[in-house]
């Protein structure tokens, strides 16, 4: 009788980060969400934090109606602060701006937007909506763009159990 050997997959994990966690980076995770979804991509999940997160608080209204025209619904959305840990249990970290993946680069695995894909994201806190959408945008590019150059890189990695 043969044996079958199993391959168990590797669960990756990309982690979008921003200054508080309550526009871009909560945009990013929810839009990549849905992009793997619809893509029936398998064995990745997304999260998102914050550099300076605002724990305690939320996802910002503006970020919420900009991704709900979308089709996007925002259930329940809770900032998390940035960690070493967080980190290390990611695949791919993306920071919204060089300037964040130069604060962050010593803590190694870190990438920016601008590296991956060709553009910083601008913070919109405080704007008006059409501000969130233009990020709501941008975003959505960048999740496509990662999707198409960077996920495929890491889809035959399995280990034997």
């Amino acid at each position: 009788m043969t044996e079958k050997k199993k391959t168990k997959h590797t669960r990756k994990r990309i982690l979008f980060v921003c200054t508080g966690n309550t526009c871009r980076s909560p945009m990013a995770e929810l839009l990549m969400k849905n992009k793997i979804k619809r893509c029936k991509i398998k064995w990745w999940d997304v999260s998102s934090c914050g550099i300076h997160a605002d724990v305690g608080g939320t996802i910002s209204e503006n970020s919420r109606i900009a991704l709900s025209e979308r089709g996007i619904a925002v259930k329940e959305f809770v900032p998390r602060q940035l960690t070493q840990k967080l980190i290390e249990k990611s695949t791919l970290v993306i920071c919204m701006t060089d300037s964040q993946k130069t604060m962050l680069e010593a803590c190694g695995n870190v990438h920016s937007v601008k590296e991956l894909c060709g553009t910083d994201i601008p913070d919109p806190y405080g704007c008006n909506l059409d501000a969130y959408r233009v990020t709501r945008d941008a975003l959505s590019r960048a999740c496509d763009i990662i999707i198409k150059n960077f996920i495929p890189q890491y889809r035959d990695e399995t280990t034997a159990e």
